[in-house]
């Protein structure tokens, strides 16, 4: 019925209205205003503007012809990652060492300093052994991939690459009911999972922001390289030419990163079809022209506001973490360590996931630091009290492999855990922070645990049902 003008409707009546033709329209139904904005724009722009020559693209479209292409867009982006990933994976090696030697020698100078004075041993080893010792793995194996990493992620950042990213990925996270800008908080959280859920407040949508915060553990962050990387440089490098063996550790660990991104897009697909129901919010990306870098703007964003922030945080969990480990390394029942008693009671269980005892237990202390995993492991197979230096590749494959019964299915389960388990004690903090809800928080939490959980028996259901172990 048209509109009275002597009786026109109140509002009520028009929000009613409203509401009644929301239900008919698409799901694309803002692209296509945002689309008709854009071509009304452009008519206009032609009748108003007239541009001397023929220049049907300038630089910045020619780029993004390849860069945003439907071809070329994702390889060049996996090709970046996988880039990124081999340079940090290359260039913090040396910088943790020489990191890890000099904290040692100062936790040696110091033990020694203590016996001088007297000081009872278990004081000594709970404070520079335990304490100390847990504060300098976390430094030593954190500061030199995130001063790599991060400069190169705020490099492709300040360069204007990075919401091509977000475009490249919209159709993706748009499929599976979450946010573009998603993309871009994913990327984040390779530095860190804490830095990329405070990176996700550029999310408008409650919602979407949510999704992107409980998602954002599916990708590694630098704490869970050192475990990828040493799993990828014992079973996959190990089996390739010297000269090819840091590419092929760098490829197993970039197929690590590419499942945890199809996880991200599954289970923000599920979270917004079940309890984050709704509908997926309009974005309207306007690309920014590429731009000189400002590299002192880099330096200070990389290294003071991201670095220096999320390190932080970091030793602020890792102390009591060094604490209980040693504790658990130094009391003993019946000439065992408390720490053996714990990974021979979780054992059953842990070769339930393909794993074993030791593995679930080193995951359990480093729930405040993702870096100490390895160490944790190794001090318990060693039997050491305090966390121990990684030996050389082949003594480390005779330890895991022929003294403790590592097998490839034992590697796969462990990259499949070190990517799907909960999140560090920081990101659990951060999330609250950033919700200010415990429910989302232990929701973060046990999530991917509960998903890691399901993925690792699976994985080792099938590969004994068919003989492969």
């Amino acid at each position: 019925m048209p509109p009275n003008p002597t009786n026109p409707p109140d509002a009520t009546e028009i929000l009613a209205k409203a509401d009644q033709l929301r239900g008919t329209l698409g799901t694309g139904f803002r692209d296509e205003i945002v689309k008709s904005l854009y071509n009304e724009a452009e008519t206009i722009a032609r009748r108003a503007v007239h541009a001397e020559g023929d220049h049907k693209y300038d630089f910045d479209q020619r780029i993004d012809r390849i860069v945003t292409s439907p071809i070329f867009g994702l390889p060049i982006m996996l090709l970046m990652l996988a880039v990124i990933i081999w340079i940090t994976v290359i260039g913090a090696n040396a910088p943790s060492n020489l990191i890890a030697s000099g904290l040692f020698w100062v936790e040696a100078q110091a033990a020694n300093l203590f016996e001088s004075w007297g000081i009872p041993w278990w004081i000594t080893g709970f404070l520079w052994h335990g304490v100390y010792r847990g504060l300098a793995w976390v430094i030593a194996v954190m500061l030199p991939p995130m001063a790599i990493f991060f400069p190169m992620f705020t490099f492709l950042e300040d360069l204007g690459y990075l919401p091509r990213v977000a475009f490249n990925l919209d159709f993706l996270f748009k499929k599976s009911g979450a946010h573009g800008k998603q993309a871009l908080t994913m990327a984040m959280g390779f530095g860190c999972n804490a830095a990329g859920v405070v990176a996700t407040r550029v999310i408008d949508s409650p919602r979407e922001r949510l999704i992107a915060i409980l998602t954002n553990n599916f990708v590694p962050c630098n704490g869970r390289f050192p475990t990828l990387i040493m799993l990828g440089t014992v079973f996959v490098a190990a089996a390739f030419p010297p000269a090819f063996a840091s590419i092929a550790a760098a490829g197993s660990v970039v197929g690590v990163v590419v499942i945890g991104v199809i996880f991200t897009l599954v289970v923000s697909w599920a979270l917004s079809k079940t309890i984050l129901k709704g509908e997926a919010s309009a974005f309207t990306l306007e690309l920014p022209p590429y731009r000189r870098p400002n590299f002192i703007r880099i330096l200070y964003t990389s290294l003071i506001d991201r670095t220096l922030f999320v390190l932080f945080r970091a030793v602020q969990t890792a102390a009591p973490a060094g604490a209980v480990i040693w504790i658990l390394a130094n009391i003993n029942l019946g000439n065992v360590s408390l720490a053996q008693h714990i990974a021979d009671f979780l054992n059953p269980f842990g070769l339930l996931l393909g794993l074993d005892g030791v593995i679930l237990l080193a995951y359990i202390i480093a729930i405040p630091a993702n870096e100490i995993v390895v160490p944790t492991m190794l001090m318990v197979y060693l039997g050491t009290g305090m966390m121990t230096d990684l030996p050389g590749l082949n003594d480390l494959k005779t330890l895991l492999v022929d003294m403790h019964g590592w097998t490839m299915l034992t590697a796969i389960n462990l990259m499949l855990f070190a990517l799907l388990h909960n999140p560090c004690a920081t990101t659990i903090i951060t999330i609250y922070k950033e919700t200010n809800s415990k429910k989302w928080a232990a929701l973060g939490a046990l999530l991917p645990l509960g998903i890691g959980f399901v993925v690792t028996f699976t994985t080792a259901s099938i590969a004994r049902l068919f003989g492969w172990v």
